[in-house]
């Protein structure tokens, strides 16, 4: 089997092991507890600048149960005195609209932990991508992401319909996008604003663009909060679609652990190769749905225009 040029079996050869100068440190930590989130977060070592700290999750769609559960992360969003932050999506459901996303909000219980902000409710606005960047213009994001001085990225690190898996990178740039944004990721630049044939076979974008529109995005994000940004994934609950599918693939691959980053290519590269290189036999459908969807393509790109890096170090944390 052959991912992007890449074998699975030199893959796994080199699991830390990539093209890069300087390693990026990536913690682990196995137990997947709210005491090993703040754990985790705490061996970073980067101290939270600033008095407004948005808290970047997926509220995840009505119907779906794989999200991230508020009992998990409410000891760390309080430690952190963070606004739980999100944006509107671009394809209807359950978080179309502020008012039903806000129904979605209460019923998964996230507004009984933290304040809830929808970043794009009143509005949205544009910030620059990277240079280098080929596919977008610019990055159309919520307008009060604006309003916040320092970022957590905590994602769901799970499979994705489109983009193969859904992690840091996904969350950054899909997931800070408005609903407007959202559709410009996904055209690859063609529609700024959602249009009824934005999800249309011919203006949505090709495979491979659509990963490097992602990266892009997700670079504008990490370029505006510079060093005002840490990353951590939670990898559990491992089905090969989104928490954005209101019916998702049930998991099939034992949860693994929770990861934190100052770097966003090095913290999804870490995931993908623990699911790669994992020995649970049922990571199999989930190898096969990053491999179909091209979707390392993604860390190849953002590393390409300085987004992060894909050469790590594995710290475990005790």
């Amino acid at each position: 089997m052959v991912l992007l040029g890449v074998s699975l079996s030199s893959m796994a050869q080199n699991v830390a092991s990539h093209v890069n100068e300087a390693k990026a440190k990536v913690y682990f930590v196995e137990d997947i507890t709210p005491e090993s989130l703040i754990k985790v977060y705490k061996a970073l070592g980067r101290e939270i600048k600033g008095k407004k700290v948005a808290v970047k999750i997926s509220t995840g769609e009505q119907g779906g149960n794989n999200y991230l559960k508020p009992q998990l992360i409410k000891d760390f969003v309080k430690s952190v005195k963070g606004v739980i932050v999100e944006c509107n999506t671009a394809y209807g459901g359950s978080r179309g609209t502020t008012s039903d996303h806000r129904k979605t909000i209460a019923n998964h219980g996230f507004d009984k932990i933290a304040k809830v902000d929808i970043m794009d409710e009143f509005g949205e606005t544009m910030i620059p991508v990277p240079d280098g960047s080929k596919v977008l213009k610019t990055d159309i994001v919520g307008q009060s992401m604006l309003d916040y001085d320092f970022m957590v990225v905590l994602s769901h690190f799970k499979g994705h319909a489109m983009g193969g898996f859904g992690g840091a990178l996904k969350n950054l740039s899909i997931g800070c996008a408005s609903t407007n944004g959202k559709a410009y990721i996904h055209t690859g630049g063609k529609d700024r604003e959602l249009q009824s044939d934005s999800w249309s076979k011919e203006k949505l974008a090709g495979i491979d663009e659509f990963k490097d529109a992602m990266a892009e995005a997700a670079g504008a994000v990490v370029n505006h909060f510079g060093d005002r940004i840490i990353y951590i994934n939670v990898i559990n609950n491992l089905s090969v679609d989104c928490d954005c599918d209101s019916h998702p693939a049930e998991p099939k691959m034992k949860n693994v652990g929770i990861v934190a980053s100052t770097d966003p290519v090095a913290i999804d590269q870490a995931c993908v190769d623990m699911v790669f290189n994992s020995n649970d036999p049922g990571n199999r459908d989930l190898v096969e749905r990053i491999v179909s969807r091209h979707g390392t393509r993604i860390l190849y790109w953002a590393q390409k225009i300085n987004v992060g890096s894909r050469d790590y170090e594995l710290v475990h944390v005790k």
